[in-house]
């Protein structure tokens, strides 16, 4: 078994469309980036990538590359789970948490987490979306921006 940590970070701006976990969320603001931005998938893939000592997203999907422009993170996500399976390795477990002031997210936890089993092909119930203001305090907490955080168990398949 290995374990694996992620994390990532966006800034929110305007004109652009707020997706996390793969679901895009009603809100006034987005996530700036390269690809959808979608720093919760982001945060998972550099777990899953990191605990096969695989590298990370940015190795994988280099945002110089302009076929990753604007691109959906849930099929990035699945191209991870295909290159974790091409290395002998499944997935036991995920446990994420956005950090985000705005908007409320727990009526989309749900959903996140379906997207996400889905594209690692596992159960839903080895993954787990979690969701936290800071309280006012620092760039998630003042509204600039939304970060998140994952760890994951994978083990080699024999």
């Amino acid at each position: 078994m290995r374990i694996g940590h992620g994390y990532d970070v966006h800034r929110l701006v305007e004109n652009r469309r707020l997706v996390l976990g793969g679901v895009e969320i009603p809100f006034d603001k987005g996530l700036l980036g390269h690809s959808d931005a979608d720093v919760l998938l982001h945060a998972i893939s550099d777990s899953l990538l990191g605990a096969a000592a695989l590298g990370d997203i940015g190795k994988h999907f280099p945002d110089t590359d302009a076929k990753y422009k604007d691109a959906d993170s849930l099929l990035l996500l699945s191209e991870v789970a295909k290159i974790l399976k091409d290395n002998g390795y499944s997935v036991v477990n995920v446990d994420s948490t956005v950090m985000a002031q705005n908007p409320k997210l727990s009526p989309y936890i749900q959903m996140m987490r379906e997207n996400i089993a889905k594209a690692l092909s596992t159960h839903i119930d080895n993954i787990s979306v979690k969701a936290t203001t800071e309280e006012g305090l620092g760039f998630t907490g003042s509204g600039d921006g939304i970060s998140a955080t994952a760890v994951c168990i994978i083990e080699k398949v024999i």
